[in-house]
């Protein structure tokens, strides 16, 4: 069955495939408002670093309990409600920006204001962590196993299109109108999208009896310790999106700076991520029925470092497009592969508790490395420049994508 059969013939698939373009439209919007929004505020490099931190501690702090949680629940009703949450905090930014006073701030004057945004990023991301986790564990009970890669492939396109390709460049015209306005926007995408997810026809959940909180994440656990294929590619993601989030959380700054960008170039310059994306995406499963699984992700490995590398050592517009297109190539190419790995082989059982735990050790390093740029760039300033040390990031993500690459050259082996 083609993705275009896929789309025409499952409901629930195609439900679920409109829910998640309309949020990572709004997703899309997001990623550079917020970070637009902060550099109104402060030029600081470690107070920016704060608000994206924030957004993404919730990976670290509740991906455990959102496993848990998501095996013991009904997956459906808990992304409505994670929408709706989402929709109502990201008025509250709307309503922080229309309180406060006019922006952009003097140099320091905004430090109060950060604290608030954090608060409120901090917020947003738990809600995501839940949502995500539920959506993604929720996948098998919608496709057949044998057209996972298919639609996760859609998926993670329709991800991309949103999410870099028309989001960014959408937000920084709205930002010429009013900072407020791409926040209102995306909180009408949560909206959106809880009542298409709430139309989805699924059996009545049967859900299991409740166990001690502890007991049922250590089955989870246990399963993960059993399986070290997938327990090295949660570590080898985890090293990677800290390396990730230290350069990228820097972009913004970067793009300003270094590239001499306004708000609508750089939304622009964030369609080259996404068209590296869209075409992983679409081109995804044909690769890996190509080459193997395994092939694939080195191949992801490789791009990373080589996308890094440039950014950090040639600084430049066209360094940064090419840069970013393969970053969203390589990560697109690994997700098709991984989520898709472990939606088949995961027991539907289990599949929420070990997601979670995969997802804590794959993705709770970001607001670490997210942390880790900004004082990167603090530190190095003094001794470096501003440049340089805005570049330094995404040199030393380069790095550690290279270490990481030649470990999973002689350690990810998967099955034949």
């Amino acid at each position: 069955m083609t993705t275009t059969a896929l789309l025409r013939r499952n409901r629930n698939f195609r439900l679920h495939f409109l829910a998640s373009t309309i949020t990572n439209l709004g997703d899309g919007v997001s990623v550079l408002a917020m970070p637009w929004l902060a550099t109104l505020l402060t030029r600081d490099a470690f107070l920016i670093s704060l608000v994206v931190t924030a957004g993404r501690l919730p990976w670290l702090l509740f991906s455990l309990p959102a496993g848990v949680w998501t095996d013991r629940a009904d997956r459906r009703k808990m992304m409505v409600r994670a929408d709706l949450v989402r929709m109502g905090l990201t008025l509250g930014v709307v309503g922080l920006i229309l309180s406060g006073p006019a922006l952009p701030q003097p140099a320091g004057a905004g430090a109060g204001m950060i604290l608030m945004l954090a608060a409120l990023n901090f917020l947003l991301g738990t809600a995501e962590v839940l949502r995500d986790n539920a959506a993604q564990t929720l996948m098998p009970e919608i496709v057949a196993p044998a057209d996972l890669e298919r639609a996760n492939g859609q998926m993670w396109s329709a991800e991309q299109v949103m999410n870099q390709f028309v989001g960014p460049p959408l937000a920084g015209a709205l930002i010429g109108f009013g900072i407020a306005l791409p926040f209102g926007l995306d909180a009408a995408t949560f909206a959106i999208a809880a009542a298409l997810v709430a139309m989805l026809t699924l059996p009545p959940a049967t859900l299991p009896p409740r166990r001690a909180f502890l007991t049922e994440l250590k089955e989870g656990f246990l399963w993960l310790k059993g399986h070290v294929l997938i327990r090295r590619l949660a570590i080898i993601l985890g090293l990677t999106n800290a390396a990730f989030a230290a350069a990228i959380t820097m972009l913004t700054l970067y793009s300003q700076e270094i590239l001499g960008l306004g708000a609508f170039g750089h939304g622009l310059l964030l369609t080259a991520g996404a068209v590296g994306g869209v075409l992983a995406g679409l081109a995804g499963p044909a690769i890996v029925t190509r080459f193997g699984p395994e092939r694939t992700v080195h191949a992801a490995m490789v791009i990373f470092t080589l996308s890094y590398l440039l950014m950090g050592l040639f600084p430049s517009r066209t360094m940064a497009v090419i840069g970013l297109f393969g970053d969203a190539f390589g990560g697109v190419l690994w997700n098709v592969v991984t989520v898709s790995y472990r939606q088949r082989v995961i027991p539907p059982a289990l599949l929420g508790r070990v997601n979670s735990i995969y997802r804590f050790l794959g993705w709770g390093t970001l607001p670490i490395g997210a942390m880790a740029g900004g004082l990167m760039v603090r530190l190095s300033e003094p001794y470096l420049g501003r440049e340089d040390a805005l570049v330094l990031p995404f040199a030393v993500a380069g790095l550690i994508t290279a270490l990481l690459t030649l470990y999973g050259f002689f350690r990810i082996r998967f099955p034949a």
